[in-house]
């Protein structure tokens, strides 16, 4: 018998609907001075989708009782985590990110460059 390898979550800092840039990969160039935000996070294969980065293709099958039309249809793709970084929103910067507990026990992200808060 196959042993199947466990699936294991890992502890990730980047949330959904976080601004981030690409640092490596086809859209470095142009996503250089911009950001875009987090659209997923995956904790076990440790992948965010960008918005409008790594772009790829799908051939879908039209299905008339979905409604979807067929033909050829560009989405985002996957990126590893290690290559996109947070901006801080308070010096617009991208940085590492760092956390704090609060005197309430909370933990928050803070911005290892600015040390504000980057949590809302």
């Amino acid at each position: 018998m196959k042993r199947v390898a466990e699936k294991i979550r890992q502890n990730i800092s980047l949330r959904k609907g976080d601004m981030v840039r690409v640092m490596r990969g086809k859209d470095r160039e142009e996503f250089h001075n911009k950001s875009a935000r987090v659209l997923s996070v995956d904790a076990v294969t440790m992948k965010v989708t960008v918005e409008h980065a790594h772009m790829i293709k799908r051939h879908t099958r039209p299905n008339p009782s979905k409604n979807i039309k067929g033909g050829i249809v560009e989405r985002e793709g996957p990126i590893h985590i290690s290559n996109v970084m947070l901006v801080c929103p308070a010096c617009n910067k991208p940085t590492r990110i760092g956390h704090n507990r609060l005197a309430d026990g909370s933990r928050v992200r803070i911005c290892r460059r600015c040390g504000l808060s980057v949590d809302k």
